[in-house]
């Protein structure tokens, strides 16, 4: 980058040229980091080891009280909707 204190008059068109190119190159690489980044495929890739990460720890186990709050949660939802079609009848 220049210095501050160098006019831009004074500075020669092949360092102007070469500055640019560097910002080119560092913006080119700012872009293709965003554009994977927000890519679906790497949006779902992201969220579903995030998902995998709730129920298995780091060594390949699985998480036992996340798995069993779920289940519960599952099992009492399956309960309600028994109940209240029963009670809607």
């Amino acid at each position: 980058m220049a210095q501050p204190d160098v006019k831009l008059e004074e500075r020669a068109p092949s360092s102007i040229e070469d500055e640019m190119e560097v910002t080119r190159q560092r913006l080119a690489g700012t872009i293709d980091q965003l554009v994977y980044r927000a890519s679906p495929k790497t949006i779902a890739r992201r969220e579903f080891a995030t998902l995998k990460a709730h129920f298995v720890d780091a060594q390949g186990n699985p998480r036992t009280d996340n798995i069993l709050k779920v289940a519960g949660a599952v099992a009492g939802f399956v309960v309600f909707v028994v109940v209240a079609r029963r009670v809607t009848r």
